[in-house]
């Protein structure tokens, strides 16, 4: 929850669900494991984000062999369910409230939320004609994440001090820096110039950091020395990150923690960029960039010059890995090798581009529970169950 709160609380008489729709397909592979709403885009989560507008903890249905990370609801319950992939704002929110039982809220052909209390299903439909911010697709996730940035920084800091930066840093610029209890920054020199910057609590900048806003460092994070990090970058919770890191986004629980390149690109948790993987973000003939899609099954336009990696949780690279532009990795891969392997890994694939087997699932499983172990936590019985229904449909 988070620790400031933009709106009064109010009770909710019908509880607030975020739900998945066909949507979370496009988001893959980072959805392969969670719901869209615990996807980080900015400073929070999805659902953090919701959270903190509210007041009050948010519930999540989403697909079955999902569902076991968040607490049970049935797919009837009643509720005030919002599309998960939609970016909340006090207007919308009142908007949401409002909804009568049956009733929903329509944006073009997407359903931005429902009112399914009283037993009553969607019967009637809302328009809405005012711009909302939905996620789409992966890359979406870095190329708007500076805006994301900027948005939370101004509700987790309004009306509160931050902790005192150590006169060995050097800041230019006139945007804030903000320092959680326990935060640490020494001998580095910090950029506000194009946003702010956030440092989460317990989170530590090492010497001879070059940091440039907006950013965000989440708690228990840290820059190792040396690293550079460009605007547009968002480090979430228990990563170490060390090279050279622009406009990319890091879910958390995930290292790179040595020299190497990560650019615009997105990064789940659970994963580890060994020393020296570098990626491309920028076609050699300056073209767009097309990705694999999992809806469509084949390569598809982004509409953008700059797209780097997508990674799905649980997924690795050995030292000196090559990761050519707009490459898609899965869940629960192992990448290692000379050369550059495919623009598209799928999950549980072990090699590189020398040529590649199956990662077996009794193998997979073994070291994500001794990674949980080196960070003194346990695999749940329901991210196994991710690990196996993931593994069968990749089979």
């Amino acid at each position: 929850m988070c620790r400031y709160r933009f709106l009064e609380e109010l009770s909710m008489t019908t509880p607030l669900i975020l739900k998945d729709d066909e949507g979370i397909i496009d988001l893959q592979p980072l959805t392969l494991s969670r719901s869209c709403a615990d996807i980080r885009w900015g400073i929070w989560t999805i659902k953090e984000k919701w959270e903190c507008l509210t007041g009050e903890a948010v519930g999540v249905l989403s697909y079955p062999h999902l569902q076991g990370l968040y607490a049970p609801i049935a797919a009837d319950a009643d509720g005030l369910y919002v599309n998960s992939r939609l970016l909340p704002t006090p207007e919308l929110l009142d908007k949401i409230r409002q909804l009568e039982a049956g009733e929903m809220l329509v944006y073009g052909d997407v359903v931005l939320a429902s009112n399914c209390s009283n037993g009553k299903q969607q019967v009637t439909k809302t328009e809405w004609t005012k711009p909302v911010d939905i996620l789409g697709h992966p890359w979406e996730i870095f190329e708007h994440n500076a805006r994301e940035i900027r948005r939370d920084f101004e509700r987790i800091t309004n009306g509160r001090t931050s902790q005192k930066l150590d006169e060995s840093n050097r800041v230019i610029g006139s945007h804030p820096v903000f320092l959680e209890d326990g935060a640490k920054v020494m001998c580095s020199i910090i950029n506000t110039t194009e946003g702010p910057v956030y440092i989460g609590k317990d989170a530590e900048i090492q010497e001879g950091c070059m940091v440039r806003g907006p950013f965000s460092l989440g708690e228990y994070s840290q820059l190792k020395m040396g690293a550079r990090i460009y605007t547009g970058t968002t480090i979430g919770p228990h990563c170490k990150i060390g090279g050279e890191v622009n406009n990319s986004v890091i879910f958390g629980y995930s290292n790179k923690a040595h020299e190497g390149f990560l650019g615009n690109s997105v990064i789940g948790t659970w994963c580890n960029l060994g020393a020296d993987t570098n990626n491309s973000n920028l076609k050699n003939n300056y073209d767009l960039v097309k990705i694999w899609s999992y809806r469509s099954q084949r390569f598809i336009s982004t509409g953008l010059q700059f797209c780097g990696l997508i990674m799905g949780d649980h997924s690795k690279t050995g030292i000196n890995t090559m990761l050519n532009t707009g490459t898609v990795v899965g869940f629960s891969c192992n990448i290692f090798g000379s050369g550059f392997p495919r623009n598209f890994i799928p999950s549980f694939t072990w090699g590189g581009a020398s040529g590649s087997t199956t990662y077996e699932l009794n193998k997979a499983l073994q070291t994500a529970e001794r990674v949980y172990e080196r960070r003194q936590l346990r695999l749940s019985e329901a991210e196994k169950s991710i690990f196996e229904y993931l593994f069968n449909q990749t089979k």
